[in-house]
């Protein structure tokens, strides 16, 4: 049996948004001049043990971060600590020795095991955190409920705003809480998007139904987004959930299962949009549906192959409503594609379909296509998928950022 629920958005809340969980963050001295936020070391903090979920980049280069924390998910934990301006990649032993020493850092300021304490960090590669400034800065970090807020800041490189959602889940046995924050603007590409993700929740989940449930949710949402083909050494999305509702424990045949199921995957939703929204110079979300696919595999694929196409999206910028470029990447993306039965639209306009071209209104298709939010559907018409993606325009303004990005 299915507990019904109704979803309640908490305005201007994130991490903090279930009970149990403090955040706070510092201005340590990592982070450059050109930041929109000058805050760079942050603290989440959980007052009872939370079992943890996580998925990584798949680089073959991962940060040093990464590997000290992929060995550590799935166990409870208490804490985590992350900074922004260094990513802490290609560092060698003495990045990975820093990567531990901050969470021995954040233990000692909390009074836990270093073994609670969780790793992240993002922004350059190849050099070495101030860790004599990280060391004096970590017990200036404050943690209150009302921390989120600083603690999203703490996290942004390029980003133009803080991304944070959080949700009250109503429910016949009662409520929860389900929030997080995420960073992320610019080296954003499929498994993973080049970002960080924090999400809490004060409902007690099985470890292996945590786990399984975040790998369901990033798979149609943080991997189905794309701001420039570049995907990222230090990716991490990580879900602690503490229990301190009272709810729970929820597993796959609990009557809650499907209220986390959907509570969780409307927060990756909500913030992998707006690491698009806020992609570097970006001035447009395209959404791309791709319909009657043979498999969700190939779904995803391309829809992931049309929203990633760098010509589509100068030609988005443009407002140049140019479907050729959609069938390119159709062509290119390895997918099941029949020509004739293939038909493709943006908004309300069919442009092609069944195998050959169909007249529209180009200016007005212009004008549609100067909206912030524009829609391309994609019907293969060869079987029951479907899967969606999104991704921002290429801008001038993408190329000068990245032109200065250390400098």
């Amino acid at each position: 049996m299915t507990e019904t629920f109704r979803l309640e958005r908490l305005p201007g809340w994130g991490v903090t948004a279930a009970a149990g969980f403090l955040a706070g963050a510092t201005y340590a001295g990592i982070k450059g001049e050109h930041a929109a936020f000058k805050l760079d070391l942050g603290l989440l903090y959980s007052e009872a043990q939370a079992d943890s979920a996580g998925t990584f980049t798949t680089s073959r280069i991962p940060g040093q971060p990464v590997k000290v924390s992929r060995a550590r998910i799935g166990r409870p934990v208490r804490a985590v600590i992350v900074n922004s301006g260094c990513a802490n990649v290609a560092t060698g032993e003495e990045g990975l020795h820093n990567a531990l020493e901050m969470t021995q850092l954040a233990a000692q300021k909390l009074g836990i095991d270093p073994m609670e304490v969780l790793v992240a960090s993002t922004g350059v590669i190849g050099t070495q955190l101030p860790m004599d400034r990280i060391r004096a800065a970590v017990p200036a970090i404050r943690l209150t409920r009302e921390g989120g807020a600083d603690f999203a800041k703490a996290i942004t490189t390029t980003d133009s705003r803080t991304k944070e959602v959080a949700f009250e889940v109503w429910t016949g046995a009662g409520s929860f809480r389900i929030g997080g924050a995420a960073k992320g603007a610019g080296m954003i590409h499929p498994n993973m998007a080049t970002m960080l993700a924090f999400i809490t929740t004060d409902l007690a989940v099985e470890p292996a139904f945590l786990q399984g449930c975040l790998r369901e949710a990033v798979a149609v949402t943080f991997n189905q987004i794309d701001v420039d083909g570049d995907m990222s050494t230090s990716d991490t999305v990580f879900l602690l959930a503490n229990g301190r509702s009272g709810l729970g424990p929820v597993g796959p045949d609990n009557p809650l299962a499907g209220a986390f199921r959907a509570a969780l995957g409307e927060v990756c939703l909500c913030l992998a949009k707006e690491i698009v929204r806020d992609g570097e110079g970006a001035q447009h979300l395209i959404q791309v549906t791709v319909r009657g696919a043979t498999s969700l595999a190939q779904a995803r694929q391309a829809s992931r192959a049309v929203a990633s196409s760098v010509s589509l999206k100068a030609a988005i910028h443009g407002r140049d409503p140019n479907w050729g470029r959609v069938v390119a990447a159709l062509g290119a993306s390895g997918a099941d594609v029949d020509e004739g039965r293939l038909v493709i639209r943006l908004g309300e306009f069919t442009l092609f379909q069944e195998g050959r071209p169909v007249p529209f209104d180009r200016e007005a298709a212009r004008r549609y296509l100067a909206l912030a939010e524009v829609e391309i559907t994609v019907d293969l018409n060869l079987g029951p998928y479907q899967a969606t993606a999104w991704s921002s325009d290429l801008t001038e303004e993408y190329v000068r950022l990245n032109s200065v990005y250390t400098t």
